[in-house]
């Protein structure tokens, strides 16, 4: 019998414009999706992916390599089957529809990294209802990399913070979060001195904003690792973020004992 179902937000972006004028192709983090899903199923929970357009997500190719399976062969085919053949990973729903029809049956939400979802559900407002929903309820959320920077989804112009972040005005991004829900948590994300390791060996450029100046614009007390691509995991009263990819396992560990926890 399920222990219940846990909600995961996927995102649609595949391609991220850069301060040069050019844009990267993105997608989800293999590792950051699989892992912590398939430790959810492993745990005896259910998991519901959702979208903004409900097509399935792109796999970033960056992160197609067993390299972010500690070097596993079987870890990392296990996960590439998963993705590409699990009912969970393929009946995929829209975040509309999910909305719609009710957030009350999940008993928590799980977003995964990759530099997706800065292009897409950071300023999606059915992923600003899901996290106000789950806020709100005080249920389990956990966001994984790229991943927290959606919490700021839940601000009533997610769309103007982004562009005030854009353009450097961190003035106008501090207005646009007076009053956020997540103001004063603790929480953290993919690094700003980890950013400028992928801005070069992978991005090929530069972002417009770094991830940890993005929320602590919002109001969010952010830490990080003195060492890059360190594991790191914080957890904030229903708030559980992990810093990069390195943390799947252990952002999925802390997820599920606060699951097992808010049963019991």
């Amino acid at each position: 019998m399920s222990k219940g179902q846990v909600l995961v937000l996927g995102s649609n972006a595949t391609q991220l414009g850069l301060r040069s004028g050019s844009t990267a192709t993105v997608g989800q983090y293999l590792n950051e999706t699989a892992v912590p899903a398939l430790a959810l199923l492993d745990a005896g929970y259910d998991i519901v992916l959702a979208t903004p357009n409900g097509t399935k997500p792109h796999i970033d190719a960056g992160s197609d390599t067993k390299d972010h399976f500690g070097g596993d062969e079987a870890a990392y085919q296990r996960a590439k089957d998963f993705f590409a053949s699990h009912p969970a990973m393929n009946d995929v729903r829209t975040l509309k529809s999910v909305v719609d029809e009710g957030l009350d049956g999940f008993v928590g939400v799980f977003v995964p990294g990759g530099h997706a979802p800065i292009v897409d559900l950071m300023q999606d407002r059915d992923a600003g209802t899901i996290l106000r929903h789950f806020h709100a309820a005080a249920k389990p959320t956990a966001l994984l990399c790229h991943g927290p920077v959606v919490v700021v989804s839940t601000l009533d112009d997610a769309p103007a913070f982004r562009k005030a972040l854009e353009e450097g005005d961190d003035a106008g991004a501090a207005d646009l979060a007076r009053d956020w829900i997540y103001s004063g948590y603790r929480m953290t994300v993919f690094s700003a001195s980890e950013e400028k390791i992928a801005e070069e060996r992978v991005l090929k450029g530069e972002l417009f904003f770094d991830m940890e100046k993005a929320l602590r614009s919002a109001g969010g007390d952010v830490s990080v690792t003195d060492k890059n691509f360190a594991s790191n995991v914080v957890v904030d009263r229903e708030l559980i973020t992990g810093q990069n990819p390195a943390s799947d396992r252990a952002m999925a560990d802390a997820l599920i004992e606060a699951l097992d926890r808010a049963a019991a």
